[in-house]
């Protein structure tokens, strides 16, 4: 047993000795922006050698005592692998709770091979594994405290597999959150699952980070994950660790992006068009990365409106320069002379802001707000299918913004501050433009005008804006749309498979929130005694709603009028059943168009009014 591991020891100093670990990069994919975000480091030993898996590797230094020489032999390997490709984005490092309190890394080691390979510390991202047991939490707290205090950024990795990495997310706030492959495997047919990465992204969106979803190997777990909102992604769907690992993203990837789903907020640039990031692009001419910094000088002093320059390697954007930059640093004494024949290089922004044409002004916005601020300085380089095509603006971005919000603001219900008629009519051609089958819901509130008569219009209004609120709660925000049409009348378009519950609950929790506004006695009752029209005392029954919903399928109908009126059909026939029945036990009456749109309604019913 004692020449095996004598054996082990001396196969893993030689490794180690001879310098011949073999990093592989695998791409992590930013959702927002279709791009590749940065690689994540991975090790391999060399092919034949009895330490080949990186399983055996590690488990064979954690016998031998030798895992921070590991880690730290890791950790230059793949910073050099990076470096020599010249790979763009960000490089996520794993690192050990042990390994951060490694003097070798707190000596300024690292600091000094970044500086050598010319790797900007806002590009590495320290990613602790929780694969050992965290024994002291104040010092691995200190310690990743300090490096974020050198410019690196911090990820915690497996989200979902320990406890330990919630204390560091509450405590640390690092950047990047990983989710365990555990809940992306099957998310698609798993509501559990689902419902567990919710509550990450709910907290990752209090905590500014960004969520990469690990282990997407399947094309329905890919959308899934697309279409919640999780900023990143990472698997082999997406690409397999290689040594030299794709730069662009595969046809199959960029096939699933083009799934796209349907935005649910209005937008200003017409129905059905949503402004991108190609909206705000201007086509600087590049310069290539082989250019001197005296030409880049050249072209700023020639061209007084260029604040940035982008850098491009082949078609690939590499970098941006920027203008003030650039001239305070030629401005110092002998500057010229000894930097101006160098490869422009060496002063450009390593990582800048990179986007795909089709990321949504949103996105951007996004992105921006969680990026180094010197990006809003800069702007950010849009490309298309991985290739440069331009430059566009933080301040454009902001003034496009600005136009969207107001165009919100003028078309949203005063009331509810919810989407009006032209949003509402919008988002339906949207989703018919897009042959998209969706549940559009009538909502209307019954004995409202007696109620708002007797008790006046602030109680009135409680009442409305109670019904917006929990239309707005059971809805599911990424999928579901809900718009205020004026008075006591809402639409809803669902895209939930589950609508018909949801429609169920809002009927039932309604009725209790009226319950709630009334006294013991007019709840009691199911209502209370007021006027009626001709001024004569009588009962008038508590507030209900009526909801009339109409399934589209792709290809029935042309536009929101037609739908709009299948609605209101199908919301008339709910009233009529509500005041036959008294209404439903639960407080209110769902009526359900089952006929396909355009046939004829059955015999002594009116048929909707479809133009």
């Amino acid at each position: 047993m004692s020449g095996v591991m004598d054996d082990e020891r001396a196969e893993l100093q030689r490794l180690l000795d001879e310098e011949l670990l073999k990093p592989v990069f695998q791409p992590i994919l930013d959702f927002r922006v279709r791009a590749v975000l940065g690689y994540e480091a991975l090790i391999r030993g060399p092919e034949g050698s009895s330490l080949a898996r990186p399983d055996q590797l590690f488990a064979a230094a954690a016998r031998h005592g030798l895992s921070r020489s590991l880690e730290h032999a890791c950790r230059e390997a793949s910073l050099r692998a990076f470096a020599c490709q010249r790979l763009a984005g960000k490089l996520f490092l794993n690192v050990t709770p042990d390994c951060l309190l490694d003097v070798r890394l707190l000596n300024g080691h690292t600091r000094e091979l970044l500086i050598e390979l010319g790797i900007a510390p806002n590009r590495v991202v320290l990613e602790l594994t929780e694969n050992q047991q965290i024994t002291d939490m104040p010092g691995i707290l200190d310690a990743l405290l300090h490096y974020r205090g050198r410019g690196f950024q911090i990820a915690i990795d497996d989200l979902g597999e320990g406890f330990a990495n919630l204390r560091l997310w509450s405590d640390l706030r690092p950047e990047f959150v990983k989710i365990d492959k555990h809940f992306v495997h099957g998310i698609a047919d798993d509501r559990i699952k689902f419902h567990f990465v919710r509550a990450m992204q709910d907290l990752a969106e209090i905590g500014n980070a960004s969520l990469v979803a690990e282990g997407i190997e399947r094309e329905e777990d890919f959308v899934c994950i697309r279409d919640m909102g999780i900023a990143c992604g990472q698997g082999y769907f997406i690409a397999h660790p290689e040594s030299s690992p794709i730069r662009q993203l595969s046809r199959r990837t960029l096939s699933a992006l083009d799934q796209q789903s349907l935005a649910l907020s209005p937008m200003t640039g017409g129905p059905g068009r949503l402004p991108t990031a190609r909206s705000l692009l201007k086509a600087i001419v590049p310069v290539p990365m082989h250019a001197s910094n005296a030409e880049v000088i050249e072209r700023f002093e020639a061209d007084p409106s260029l604040d940035v320059l982008p850098v491009v390697q082949g078609n690939q954007a590499v970098g941006m320069i920027n203008r003030h930059s650039m001239i305070d640093r030629f401005a110092r004494p002998f500057r010229r002379e000894l930097f101006g024949r160098k490869s422009c290089e060496l002063f450009m922004d390593q990582a800048p802001l990179i986007v795909d044409q089709h990321a949504t002004i949103q996105e951007l916005a996004m992105m921006l707000s969680l990026a180094p601020r010197h990006y809003l300085l800069d702007g950010f380089i849009v490309t298309g299918d991985g290739e440069y095509l331009g430059v566009g603006s933080s301040h454009d971005l902001m003034g496009m913004i600005t136009e969207m919000q107001i165009s919100a603001a003028r078309y949203a219900n005063p009331l509810t501050q919810l989407p009006g008629n032209v949003p509402i009519n919008e988002h339906v051609d949207r989703m018919l433009a897009a042959g998209s089958p969706f549940v559009a819901v009538y909502v209307d509130i019954d004995n409202f005008k007696p109620f708002n008569d007797t008790y006046g219009y602030r109680r009135g209004d409680d009442v409305i804006q109670t019904l917006a609120r929990l239309l707005c709660e059971q809805v599911d925000e990424r999928l579901d749309f809900v718009g205020h049409i004026g008075g006591d009348d809402f639409f809803v378009v669902f895209r939930s498979a589950d609508w018909e519950i949801r429609c169920w609950e809002i009927i039932s929790r309604f009725a209790e929130a009226i319950a709630n506004l009334l006294g013991i006695d007019e709840r009691l009752r199911g209502g209370y005694m007021a006027e009626n029209r001709r001024g004569e005392l009588s009962f008038q029954a508590s507030p209900t709603l009526s909801l009339g919903a109409v399934r589209v399928a792709a290809g029935e109908c042309e536009s929101h009028r037609e739908v709009a009126a299948a609605a209101s059909a199908a919301k008339k026939q709910a009233k009529k059943r509500a005041r036959m029945t008294d209404a439903e036990p639960s407080g209110g009456s769902l009526f359900i168009e089952r006929r396909r749109l355009g046939e004829p309604m059955a015999v002594g019913l009116p048929r909707p009014l479809i133009n």
